[in-house]
């Protein structure tokens, strides 16, 4: 797998873990401060995420990436 490639898989695996623990930080908050904190985590995970999936794409269309080597959890 390309570096590049894998960099883009390591950054919807992130996105994906900030999303997961905004859930839990938000079900789990004793005060609007958390509650600010977990939107905010929820908001850029799920902007980083679409920037990445997005750049995945790109990269599928130009013919550079490799489906069997990429793994997002």
């Amino acid at each position: 797998m390309k570096s590049c490639d894998h960099n883009i898989v390591e950054a919807i695996n992130l996105a994906t873990q900030m999303i997961r623990l905004a859930e839990i930080g938000d079900i789990d908050r004793e005060d609007v401060g958390c509650g600010i904190l977990y939107g905010v985590l929820r908001d850029s995970g799920y902007k980083l995420k679409l920037l990445a999936e997005k750049e995945k794409a790109a990269h599928i269309k130009k013919g550079w990436w490799d489906e069997s080597k990429c793994e997002t959890h």
